[in-house]
């Protein structure tokens, strides 16, 4: 991959690349909010502002995109409010110019949620308990699941390998995240049969737009298979009387529209676990992107590390607990 992954999208290109597919710009276009990908907000001469995303090259293939774009259509299709590309008159909605893959979609506007409120943790509940009925439908084939191996196993490794970690907390780091991983493992264990079904993937409140009319979801970039709960953790914060109450409220909206298994309340801490691990990961692996040190400079430090070690100690902790209980 380039040093410079998108050092040839200009502001020219990203103007052009949307009036290749038959929309007229009036030359205005802001940045937004991204660092995997290329994200703008272009104005239209003749219509309302669009988004446009531009994939960061050799990340997704076709297909997997494809599959992203299938299944926010799909939930749009059953009135699910879920911002879907758009479709060219061709039926398209993956799109390339100038080397870059690129698609489009709807502005829409809201604000983050109060997770604070029970009816807003009950109405997201409602909302992703479609989500998931819908989910659990077909699977993904392209796209990979969220699991010990791809969360926490390899981004452990490649960290690692490639000597992110500072030489006197090496060895430390490595042994908190095997004794982690092992614990992960432990908890999946104490789930049972965990059935991996579409999920929206990376659930927290920055991709959750409220309105006055509930919640729509946007970014479906990271849509992956795995346990329900993966988009329901993130919901909860606190300590654990507090997210006890706030799953109570998710999984009673939840349940109006999906089946909700209690033995995957044994996966919150890990799966928060190995989202860390895996943050790490990512940042390790994109720190080639200029981007990355000049918007993370936190990231690689000695600091970073230390806290990282504490905060895996502290999973080991929580992951050593009982799991949380659903009191409806």
């Amino acid at each position: 991959m380039s040093e410079l992954p998108y050092q040839n999208l200009t502001p020219d290109l990203i103007l052009d690349a949307v009036e290749s597919c038959g929309y007229r710009c009036d030359g205005r276009q802001f940045a937004l909010n991204s660092y995997e990908n290329r994200v703008y907000q272009v104005w239209l001469e003749d219509g309302p502002a669009l988004v446009v995303k531009f994939y960061r090259p050799q990340r997704w293939s076709n297909e997997a995109i494809l599959e992203e774009h299938q299944f926010a259509l799909e939930l749009a299709a059953r009135e699910i409010p879920v911002v879907a590309p758009l479709a060219a008159a061709d039926g398209a909605t993956l799109h390339e110019h100038g080397g870059f893959r690129f698609a489009l979609f709807p502005k829409r506007p809201g604000r983050a949620p109060e997770l604070d409120d029970s009816d807003t943790l009950e109405w997201l509940g409602r909302f992703l308990g479609r989500i998931h009925a819908v989910g659990a439908l077909t699977p993904f084939r392209h796209r990979p699941a969220i699991d010990i191996a791809g969360f926490g196993e390899e981004p452990a490794q490649f960290v690692a390998d490639h000597d992110f970690v500072p030489a006197d907390l090496k060895t430390a780091y490595q042994a908190i995240v095997r004794d982690a991983l092992g614990r992960v493992a432990h908890c999946y264990q104490r789930a049972g049969a965990v059935c991996n079904i579409r999920l929206h993937g990376d659930c927290h409140a920055g991709n959750i737009l409220w309105t006055d009319g509930g919640p729509h979801f946007v970014d479906l970039d990271d849509c992956r298979s795995g346990p329900a709960m993966q988009d329901l953790w993130m919901l909860l914060s606190g300590d654990r009387n507090a997210m006890n109450a706030q799953i109570a409220h998710v999984i009673r909206g939840y349940r109006e529209f999906h089946d909700f298994r209690p033995t995957e309340l044994a996966l919150i801490e890990a799966l928060r676990t190995l989202r860390m691990i895996h943050y790490a990961g990512w940042l390790a692996r994109r720190w080639h992107d200029p981007a990355f040190p000049a918007s993370f400079p936190w990231f690689n430090t000695q600091r970073y590390w230390q806290d990282q070690i504490l905060g895996l100690r502290e999973q080991c902790a929580a992951m050593d607990e009982p799991p949380l209980e659903l009191d409806l």
